[in-house]
């Protein structure tokens, strides 16, 4: 055979018929089901959890106005499936952003506890992470971390919108990543 310029076709070889030979067999799967995707359950749900995550926004400070300004329309986290939530109990994820006095503890604490499993926490700006400029203050927690456990921390004072958006990026990434680690 050939190859014919006008038509753009290259010689396949002697006996050569598409279709044929060493491809592999239709899998019972792609019979039964054409188009369908297989994955862990796990796995699935984990891609749902990271694109759709409703926050309960826990502004006590300056921070609050960042994290304010990151749902606003310049930054817009709504892309990325990320919507402020305003009850505990629908909410999975729980921005703590600002200082965390030791009157506010237990309200925390409470929220929290509000929150439907599986729920994490950002810690934003560094009052939050570890008192800020108030450490050592015997009115101000060293971070909310002493409260209730914290998956991302952003750090900052105050920390830009953009560093938010990092932060919530790495907590889907989190939450991608320990799905394919369980087993």
């Amino acid at each position: 055979m050939e190859m014919n310029p006008q038509d753009g076709m290259r010689p396949l070889g002697i006996g050569y018929e598409p279709g044929r030979g060493n491809s592999p067999a239709d899998s019972v799967l792609h019979r039964a089901l054409p188009n369908a995707v297989v994955a862990k359950s796990d796995e699935l749900f984990a891609l749902a959890r990271k694109s759709s995550l409703w926050t309960l926004s826990f502004g006590l400070a300056c921070c609050a106005i960042e994290m304010i300004s990151a749902h606003m329309s310049h930054h817009d986290l709504d892309r990325f499936g990320i919507v402020t939530w305003p009850s505990p109990r629908q909410a999975d994820v729980m921005i703590v952003a600002g200082t965390v006095v030791k009157k506010m503890a237990d309200p925390i604490k409470l929220l929290y506890e509000q929150m439907p499993d599986p729920k994490w926490v950002v810690a934003m700006g560094s009052c939050a992470t570890n008192g800020g400029p108030y450490y050592r203050s015997y009115s101000v927690v060293m971070g909310v971390d002493h409260l209730i456990p914290v998956d991302v921390y952003v750090p900052g004072c105050p920390p830009r919108p953009e560093a938010l958006m990092y932060g919530l990026m790495q907590l889907q990434e989190k939450i991608q990543q320990d799905a394919k680690q369980r087993e």
